[in-house]
């Protein structure tokens, strides 16, 4: 069911549920905000989101709007501004966001903000993409009339965790990180201790914040509390070159953005792909390509002479292989060479892969599949499987997901998101494997087996499935 509402002399029409905030971003009106996240449940912590809200006075008699000599609704407003991000919508709901009584209560909450706020702006890792400097040149009393002395001081380089620092005088407390951990990670390893100017964000869990999500909650923080330690104090958002990528660690296929620098890959950030990963990554597909420049890699090609690895120039290794292989191809013919590649290889080098084995060795035994995915795969998981062209947005009520033989939290950690909100909506989740996972919290049913047998049980579901739809 459709809500039809006006915001700011501008109707609008919405399905029923939606959030002001939402609405009023649908016309271009954008409600400034905080601690609200269009990923999670909304809270109204912040109050920077307060509107004036009113409703039309309905005649008790008739039942019908009453209105005014010109023929206009008589409107009732709220007493008091509301949170547009946890007020839904209504009909008939007169909504106002620019007037002068919400403008006084922007700069108030914005200059209560800023009372403890440090002044960091030109050292700060957010500063060019910081919403709270945003937010405070557009709706930001200008001056403070607090005494700078009097400034909260604590923390500047608090270790949450390995891979996460903490600022806490930045902090402002919108509690954005650890609702992203307990609502969306399910690992609910941060939280709040403290009450008022004392209060800050602290991990529970040893190793401290063990989570394979824990760089979402740098993206997601309104100002610089929380940074990386391998971007901080390294570049400035303006100087780096964004080039858009896929992850290559799994087989998800998560969208990123490589923010290069002089060359160098400075950080890497989710690129938003509702289909895919929505906004996130997780913490190998943020941190993992700090390989690249280890000095254990690999720079050069080894040759194999007798019992020793010697340094060669890719012309002598190319060589060296493509003689290797017209020799087993002269000796035993074209059916002796076999090539299996990587499962991880994107499209394009897969491509080329088969294309070298078949249309130059003339050998038709190319694959890239390995293990139990290998008898799986093939048209049955492109038929019902997560292949090409799958919405993982659109998994929700009304969708069985089989989870078979995989801990989706440690090798497609993404997934495991995305599954996991789908059984929040309403999928049925079966999560069949050896062993407990951390996807068992959300499965509707968990199935053991004995490992080697799970082409036993597959085989066992469908023999169920069959005989149910006869």
């Amino acid at each position: 069911m459709d809500v039809t509402l006006t915001i700011d002399g501008h109707k609008v029409t919405v399905p029923a549920g939606t959030l002001l905030v939402e609405a009023a971003r649908r016309i271009g009106i954008e409600i400034p905000v905080f601690c609200y996240h269009t990923k999670m449940a909304p809270v109204g912590m912040c109050r920077m989101c307060l509107v004036t809200v009113g409703m039309p006075v309905i005649n008790p008699e008739t039942g019908r709007p009453e209105v005014t000599e010109a023929g206009q609704p008589v409107i009732r407003w709220q007493p008091k501004p509301v949170t547009a991000c946890t007020e839904p919508v209504r009909e008939g709901m007169v909504v106002i966001t620019d007037s002068a009584q919400v403008a006084a209560d922007r700069k108030g909450i914005l200059e209560f903000l800023l009372t403890s706020h440090p002044l960091d702006c030109p050292i700060c890792d957010k500063g060019g993409e910081c919403p709270l400097q945003d937010l405070t040149y557009r709706h930001g009393p200008g001056i403070s009339r607090f005494d700078f002395a009097s400034k909260h001081h604590a923390a500047k380089a608090y270790p949450l965790g390995d891979l996460i620092v903490l600022d806490q005088e930045r902090c402002i407390l919108c509690a954005r990180c650890t609702r992203f951990q307990s609502e969306l990670a399910d690992d609910p390893v941060l939280g709040i201790e403290n009450r008022g100017r004392d209060a800050m964000i602290v991990s529970y869990s040893d190793p401290v914040f063990d989570s394979h999500y824990s760089g979402n909650t740098t993206d997601i923080c309104p100002v610089g509390a929380l940074t990386t330690r391998d971007f901080r104090f390294r570049a400035r958002p303006w100087e780096l070159t964004p080039v858009a990528g896929v992850c290559n660690h799994c087989g998800v296929g998560c969208n990123i953005v490589l923010d290069t620098r002089r060359g160098h890959i400075a950080r890497i950030m989710p690129r938003e792909n509702e289909q895919v990963n929505e906004v996130w990554i997780c913490d190998k597909g943020r941190f993992a390509h700090h390989f690249h420049a280890s000095p254990q890699r690999l720079r050069v090609p080894l040759v194999r002479q007798g019992d020793r690895l010697v340094e060669r120039s890719w012309d002598e290794a190319l060589q060296h292989v493509a003689t290797r292989l017209q020799e087993i191809r002269a000796r035993y013919g074209a059916q002796a060479i076999g090539g299996i590649a990587g499962a991880h290889l994107p499209n394009e080098d897969l491509y080329l892969f088969q294309k070298l084995l078949r249309q130059v060795l003339g050998s038709p035994n190319v694959d890239y599949r390995v293990g139990l995915s290998a008898a799986l795969e093939d048209d049955t998981a492109s038929e019902v499987g997560v292949a090409c062209g799958t919405d993982l947005g659109r998994v929700g009520r009304d969708t069985a997901i089989l989870v078979l033989g995989s801990d989706l939290d440690e090798e497609a950690p993404i997934l495991y998101l995305r599954v996991a909100g789908a059984a929040r909506r309403g999928a049925t989740l079966l999560n069949a494997g050896g062993r407990a996972t951390k996807l068992d919290r959300h499965a509707t049913h968990v199935l053991r087996y004995r490992y080697g047998s799970a082409v036993h049980l597959v085989l066992g579901l469908l023999n169920v499935v069959l005989h149910e739809t006869k």
